[in-house]
C-alpha cells in the first residue's frame, strides 16, 4: 500500500534508513525534529509504501516553486524488484505536477549501483553537464553512513 508520509511514520522510516546498506542519515536534518520541519513544508508529496503493515519503501519529496526534489529513496531489500520504487516515484511525480511542478531532480551516489541502474531504467536522465555543490551551514549536522 502507498501513501503520504506523516510524521507519524517517522520512527519506522528511520529503522528502514537504518537497515539500508550505505544509506547517508544526517544528525540534524534527519532528525523527528528535521523530517517533521520538512512534512510540514510539503505536506502532500512524501510517500512511504507499506507491505504487511510494514514500511518497506520511502521517498522524502518536495519543491522550491519552481523544481521538485526527491530525498531519501529507499527500498527494504526484500522488496526490491517488485514495483515498490516506480510506484513510489510515480506518487511523487503527481503529487507534484497537482502542486504545479514540471521539473524533478534527485541526486544519488556513484557507488549506489542499484540506485542509478534503477533510475535509468525507469526512463531519468543522467546529467553530465553540471557539478553539484554543498556548503554546510552547521557543522554539527553529522553524516553517517550504514554500514
Amino acid at each position: 500500500m502507498i501513501r503520504e508520509m506523516k510524521i507519524e511514520d517517522y520512527n519506522n522510516v528511520y529503522a528502514l534508513w537504518k537497515s539500508i546498506k550505505g544509506f547517508s542519515i544526517r544528525s540534524i536534518d534527519d532528525s523527528y525534529n528535521g523530517i517533521d520541519k520538512f512534512l510540514l513544508r510539503n505536506p502532500n508529496t512524501s510517500v512511504v509504501y507499506e507491505t504487511n503493515g510494514r514500511i518497506t519503501g520511502t521517498i522524502l519529496c518536495g519543491n522550491d516553486g519552481r523544481r521538485g526534489y526527491f530525498y531519501h529513496v529507499c527500498v527494504a531489500e526484500e522488496a526490491r524488484m517488485q514495483g515498490v520504487g516506480k510506484a513510489m516515484a510515480k506518487f511523487c511525480a503527481d503529487a507534484l505536477k497537482k502542486e504545479g511542478i514540471t521539473k524533478i531532480s534527485l541526486i544519488t551516489f556513484r557507488r549506489n549501483l542499484i540506485g542509478n541502474a534503477f533510475w535509468e531504467k525507469i526512463g531519468w536522465t543522467k546529467r553530465d553537464d553540471l557539478n553539484f555543490y554543498d556548503f554546510t551551514l552547521d557543522k554539527e549536522n553529522i553524516i553517517s553512513i550504514n554500514p
